[in-house]
């Protein structure tokens, strides 16, 4: 059993963490800008969570949490996540990603945690050069967030070089599942059909590209975070396949009879129908299979099928 501080504890990932940390019997200290009422009701509910709000923008609320708790190692799930959001406001993705890590990685130094495991992405690669990409492919982010997250992961071998500790970078593509927040596929085809109405996305349905389901994203984060020794600092984890655009509304229609989604086939795929996206495919996982035993549980199909029962759930608890 030991103590975890788990950053960006309030977002989709970082929630899904702590409950999953707090299932296995680890002590969670959670931290994030602001406590919603979920994180704030699982504190009440659960003495093993200590929820702080803490700005890592701010060097002394930082410290003060590793100085009250005694920390084992750290899950760094706090970020301006996301293509769109990270171009829409890139001065503050620049502060919250890279200066909060900076923070993150001085307290980490100044009180003698030694394990860190940066959420990364596949927006570090940039353009993918083959349609299946190991951790040795060039690093050339074509966006503001993958050059936020390069420069963490940099920052990081720099902090582990010098003060002997690790930062291990887990590289997610296009995580998806149950009540995901940004309006992006597949939620976006989720919520159309289970409404009952069409819903057609014009263009960019034959970009290929790795989607994972959130619980194999979070058992990956966690095999990392529990491995004795690394050789590496840095795994992909994914699926290793890369269905495409049109697969997944596919997926959709298979498990809602009468759902109409559609997309075009022409034109490139752009987040939220602004910025294109990077060339895509699929991450190789052998590496993390291999070094960490990971091996995930859910197709496309399968995860988008559970994200459908999810929401169901949760559009039925709100109107009864």
């Amino acid at each position: 059993m030991k103590t975890i501080l788990v950053t960006g504890a309030g977002g989709w990932l970082g929630a899904e963490i702590v409950r999953t940390l707090l299932e296995r019997g680890d002590h969670v200290v959670a931290i994030d800008l602001l406590i919603g009422e979920s994180l704030a009701r699982l504190a009440r509910e659960d003495a093993r969570v200590q929820v702080r709000a803490v700005d890592l923008g701010e060097w002394h609320q930082v410290v003060a949490v590793f100085r009250a708790h005694a920390i084992d190692a750290v899950i760094h799930a706090a970020a301006i996540v996301g293509v769109i959001q990270a171009a829409d406001i890139p001065i503050k993705a620049l502060r919250v990603n890279v200066e909060g890590s900076i923070n993150l990685f001085e307290a980490m130094r100044l009180t003698g945690v030694k394990r860190v495991v940066h959420i990364s992405t596949e927006e570090t690669y940039g353009d993918f050069q083959s349609a299946l990409i190991d951790e040795e492919h060039p690093q050339k982010p074509v966006s503001v967030y993958g050059v936020t997250k390069l420069a963490v992961e940099h920052y990081g071998r720099v902090y582990s070089r010098d003060h002997g500790f690790e930062c291990i970078n887990a590289r997610t593509c296009w995580v998806y599942g149950p009540h995901l927040p940004r309006l992006r596929v597949p939620r976006t085809f989720v919520e159309a059909a289970l409404r009952g109405k069409p819903y057609h996305l014009d263009q960019g349905g034959d970009l290929a590209v790795d989607q994972v389901y959130i619980s194999d994203t979070v058992a990956g984060v966690l095999l990392a975070l529990d491995k004795a020794e690394h050789r590496f600092d840095s795994y992909n984890i994914a699926t290793g396949l890369a269905p495409t655009i049109a697969d997944a509304a596919q997926a959709v229609n298979r498990a809602i009879p009468g759902a109409r989604i559609t997309v075009g086939s022409t034109g490139a795929y752009a987040h939220g129908g602004v910025v294109r996206s990077a060339i895509k495919g699929a991450l190789d996982i052998r590496r993390a299979t291999a070094e960490l035993g990971y091996r995930p549980q859910y197709t496309l199909q399968a995860g988008i099928e559970a994200t459908i029962d999810a929401t169901r759930a949760a559009w039925a608890g709100r109107t009864s």
